[in-house]
């Protein structure tokens, strides 16, 4: 008998509390417009950016990548949250690629510097890092007083991978730790005040919704009869794979291909000016582009009004461009070479 009205009585209870719980849901719904969520009762939780700190003060490092396709596969790239392409002499390419508040322990393969990459690595306030250069760099960054870090001068911060089978120059590679020592050996400030380059969204920048946008699944851009690069969308991971020359760009250390969030292609002239095939850039001016993210593309607009000045990007009506939190791949592609945009349909193309 006892048993049984301790039953009775649990019941009860269970039957009080979900009494109470309903109670409780519905006062909250007849009362939400009334309810201050800015309260201190509801605090709000502020979102922070994955890809970069942004109470981080310190500069980044700009690295210069040899892709020569005889120095692949690379290592480290993944852990860059901005990086650029250009085209070099003779049809080749060079990847720099910017390393903010990372401890990647292989870099590389480094390589020399040439003039234009610097405007680059001014614009983010970055070091400069690389091993050798043109007359044309060296002489610009002694008179830009581009803080640098030259395997030349400076072997210490680097060491060659003896253990690959490569002519020498490909065996050239760095580390983080390195890089912060010999920062801070040649006395280079090592904080920053400028702003990021790119406007960051913590929340989804979905291009699907832009009157001028495309679909963007399978994006191809050629930069000489030596070297094209091209990208995959991954639906899933909501990221780009990447590719050079038809073949998956990997890294050395992990062996998985390398992805990117954002792709923003910006073609601009170069012109040689020596015997050797080298070359100038014209990126002092503007023009125009694509922005491309999570699986669409829309058409922007380039400024850049000197060689320290950021570059500005904007979409045709000028204002300036948000990007999804995530890491960026710069391409400047030659004028006049082929760019391809596809979407899942292959007749919907740039």
């Amino acid at each position: 008998m006892a048993k049984r009205k301790k039953k009775k009585s649990r019941w009860f209870l269970v039957l009080i509390l979900i009494l109470i719980i309903l109670g409780l849901g519905y006062y909250l719904l007849s009362n939400k417009n009334s309810i201050n969520l800015e309260s201190p009762s509801f605090p709000k939780i502020e979102k922070k950016l994955k890809i970069v700190d942004e109470d981080s003060k310190s500069r980044p490092y700009a690295v210069m990548i040899n892709n020569n396709h005889a120095a692949l596969p690379h290592a480290g790239l993944q852990d860059a949250y901005i990086s650029y392409e250009v085209l070099a002499e003779g049809g080749i390419t060079r990847i720099m690629a910017l390393f903010k508040d990372q401890n990647t322990a292989k870099i590389g393969s480094v390589r020399s510097a040439r003039p234009y990459f610097l405007d680059y690595a001014l614009e983010n306030d970055a070091i400069y890092v690389h091993y050798g250069w043109s007359d044309q760099a060296k002489a610009d960054i002694s008179s830009l007083g581009v803080d640098n870090i030259n395997g030349l001068t400076n072997d210490g911060a680097f060491w060659r991978d003896t253990s690959l089978k490569k002519a020498r120059e490909h065996t050239v590679f760095t580390s983080m730790d390195k890089l912060k020592t010999y920062a801070k050996k040649l006395g280079y400030d090592r904080d920053t005040n400028k702003d990021l380059l790119l406007n960051y969204s913590v929340e989804q920048v979905d291009l699907s919704k832009n009157e001028n946008a495309q679909e963007a699944k399978n994006v191809y851009m050629k930069y000489s009869y030596y070297t094209d690069t091209s990208y995959e969308y991954d639906k899933d991971n909501k990221v780009y794979k990447r590719s050079m020359s038809g073949k998956p760009h990997v890294d050395a250390v992990t062996g998985n291909q390398y992805t990117y969030k954002n792709i923003i292609i910006t073609p601009i002239k170069a012109s040689a000016y020596d015997s050797y095939g080298r070359l100038n850039l014209s990126d002092i001016g503007s023009g125009e582009g694509y922005y491309i993210t999570e699986g669409y593309a829309i058409p922007i607009k380039w400024s850049k009004s000197s060689r320290s000045s950021q570059t500005l990007y904007t979409d045709l009506e000028g204002n300036e461009i948000k990007v999804n939190d995530g890491n960026t791949f710069i391409q400047i592609t030659p004028p006049g070479e082929t760019i391809t945009i596809q979407g899942e349909n292959p007749d919907n193309e740039a």
